[in-house]
């Protein structure tokens, strides 16, 4: 059973080894662009742990996974093409979800805990990225567009809790 806290800064080491380890996957797995070798870097990973906004999920004491979860505008979701957002109200938007090798079901957790903070949730991923296709689909997550984000362009997704 995966636990979800949020990060703290002794949690640096294993989110960044988290973070290398899902960068040499994406790589491997014929996503090479969407996480350049230097994204996340320590810089935005303490930004996020000082902001209260980074999570760990956890299995027993060890950390598997990561993300960011921020409630509030995110600037590159203003605009979307190619379709819209279904919903114009307020939203959670969920970043950065790394997971070791081990993790099961990280995905899925994290999507649950954010949906328990948040009924509108929005996502986006590098069209490349089919393991996290696949499980913001399965969450029921739906794509809506697609936003522009420094390095290119990523699959916008969002999802409402009934």
């Amino acid at each position: 059973m995966v636990k979800i806290r949020q990060a703290d800064i002794e949690d640096m080491k294993r989110i960044s080894d988290i973070y290398d380890r899902a960068r040499s996957f994406m790589r491997s797995s014929g996503n090479p662009n969407q996480w350049p070798e230097t994204y996340p870097n320590e810089e935005i990973i303490k930004k996020d742990i000082h902001d209260g906004t980074c999570f760990v999920c956890l299995e027993g004491q060890t950390v598997v996974a990561v993300f960011s979860f921020i409630i509030g505008p995110e600037p590159t979701y203003d605009r979307i093409r190619d379709g819209a957002w279904r919903y114009n109200e307020p939203y959670g938007t969920i970043h950065r979800l790394a997971a070791a090798a081990t993790a099961r079901g990280a995905a899925q957790a994290c999507f649950s805990f954010c949906a328990g903070r948040h009924p509108y949730l929005r996502v986006d991923t590098h069209r490349d990225n089919l393991p996290m296709r696949r499980a913001v689909e399965k969450f029921g997550f739906i794509p809506c567009g697609i936003v522009a984000v420094r390095g290119g362009e990523r699959i916008a997704y969002d999802y409402k809790a009934e």
